[in-house]
This record gives C-alpha cells, sequence and structure tokens, in this order.
C-alpha cells in the first residue's frame, strides 16, 4: 500500500506539535490497522487517534489522507 498526503493533510500536520505529528503519523503508516470506520453519508474513512481523526479514501493500493484535525471540527 502506498500512503499520499493530500496539501490540506500536510498543512495540518505541519502546525502540529512535534510529538503529536509523530503519534499520527506512526498510526497513519499502520493503515488499515487501528480505529478505523467507514464515514457516514459521504466516501472515505476514518482513523481515530485518541481525540484526533484521520480522514482518507482508498483507492486500490493508494491510501489519500485527505484531513487532520480535532474531534470537534474535523467532521465540517
Amino acid at each position: 500500500m502506498q500512503i499520499v498526503l493530500s496539501d490540506r493533510a500536510k498543512k495540518s500536520m505541519r502546525r502540529l506539535p512535534a510529538n503529536l505529528r509523530r503519534r499520527l503519523l506512526s498510526a497513519i503508516a499502520a493503515l488499515p490497522a487501528g480505529d478505523v470506520k467507514k464515514l457516514h453519508g459521504r466516501d472515505g474513512y476514518r482513523l481515530r487517534v485518541g481525540e484526533w481523526r484521520v480522514l482518507y479514501e482508498v483507492a486500490g493500493e493508494t491510501i489519500t489522507v485527505l484531513d487532520v484535525g480535532p474531534r470537534s471540527g474535523i467532521y465540517q
């Protein structure tokens, strides 16, 4: 599997503290394992990492990370 970060996800990751960024990148690297659920009402999946969410899509052998953010605002 190849994992690709969108520009939006890269921008969100750059703003995070280094320790949280490492934790999220570690969880992303382990995809599709982890606390993953299919999104309702739209395409894609979400990965839960504590209070943070990683939204992503799967197309063939490629996982595209769409966005990363706190639970309170990521789904809007």
